[in-house]
């Protein structure tokens, strides 16, 4: 009998207990870091790391890996100068940089731009955006370097496509875009 009641004591101090547990709020983190993260900036001294010892800036003048520094300025005269440059790809290979752009054009710019050039693309079709002029249109005056300038910078509602596309990739979708705006013209 007496083992009853100490059993019957037990189980009512542990329903007691549990009865005044808050579910809302966590009990006893168990590794507190995981919950509770720690935001370093970028470039602070931290206690963590050894006196004297810190992330070190990169050197000036340093150009990222795979990145090519484009020399004209994201504004009026910046475009105006990027107008009066050609292409620098190899012209011996023109039909191979436009069959590489028409691939890269079908896969970033024909969903707006429309397979054509004629501004007709399937968002333009559906409403989703609205403004996207053809390349034939008399008021544009785009050339393959104003069009370069406009891939690596983007222009209105189009955003900058330069991470999407490196270097070569959006000199060959620029020599497309001007391959369609001769077909648009004819």
């Amino acid at each position: 009998m007496k083992i009853f009641k100490n059993i019957g004591l037990v189980l009512g101090v542990a329903l007691l207990m549990a009865s005044c547990a808050d579910k809302n709020s966590p009990n006893y983190q168990y590794m507190p870091n995981m919950y509770e993260a720690v935001g370093y900036e970028t470039y602070q001294q931290v206690d963590f790391l050894p006196s004297g010892m810190e992330a070190a800036l990169p050197v000036e003048n340093t150009i990222s890996r795979g990145h090519m520094p484009y020399e004209f300025a994201n504004d009026i005269e910046g475009k105006e100068l990027a107008r009066l440059q050609g292409s620098p790809l190899d012209s011996l290979k023109t039909e191979a940089n436009l069959a590489k752009g028409k691939e890269l054009y079908a896969i970033n710019c024909a969903i707006c731009h429309g397979n054509k050039g004629d501004g007709q693309g399937n968002l333009v079709k559906r409403e989703k955006i609205l403004g996207v002029p053809s390349y034939a249109d008399a008021g544009r005056n785009i050339t393959v370097g104003s069009t370069y300038h406009t891939i690596y910078y983007g222009l209105n509602s189009m955003g900058s496509y330069a991470n999407q596309l490196n270097h070569d990739e959006r000199w060959q979708v620029a020599e497309y875009v001007m391959q369609l705006k001769q077909d648009l013209t004819k």
